[in-house]
């Protein structure tokens, strides 16, 4: 994967991503920024990927105001190409980079 970009469009989300995008406030541009140019998950299960970025947010997320947007996008590598699991989003500020 090194050297390129991955894709990703709506036939890439399967029905339990989309719901975890909408529940944590995700977009498809977010995953795609967070898994070309995000840095390695140090907590994906064995078996599985994952890749970290943190976005500028300032704004309100269920009523209170957050500066930061930390996304996780956990995948898997297989003959066929990337399958994307899920996503976690963790809204705050001073998250860690790299």
């Amino acid at each position: 994967m090194q050297g390129r970009k991955f894709r990703v469009t709506e036939k890439d989300i399967h029905p339990h991503l989309r719901a975890r995008m909408e529940q944590r406030g995700v977009t498809l541009e977010e995953i795609e920024r967070t898994f070309n140019e995000g840095w390695d998950a140090t907590d994906a299960k064995p078996g599985t990927f994952g890749k970290v970025m943190v976005f500028p947010y300032c704004a309100e997320w269920m009523g209170q105001f957050y500066e930061e947007k930390e996304v996780t996008v956990y995948y898997k590598q297989t003959q066929c190409g990337i399958i994307l699991l899920t996503v976690k989003v963790r809204y705050g500020k001073g998250f860690p980079r790299r």
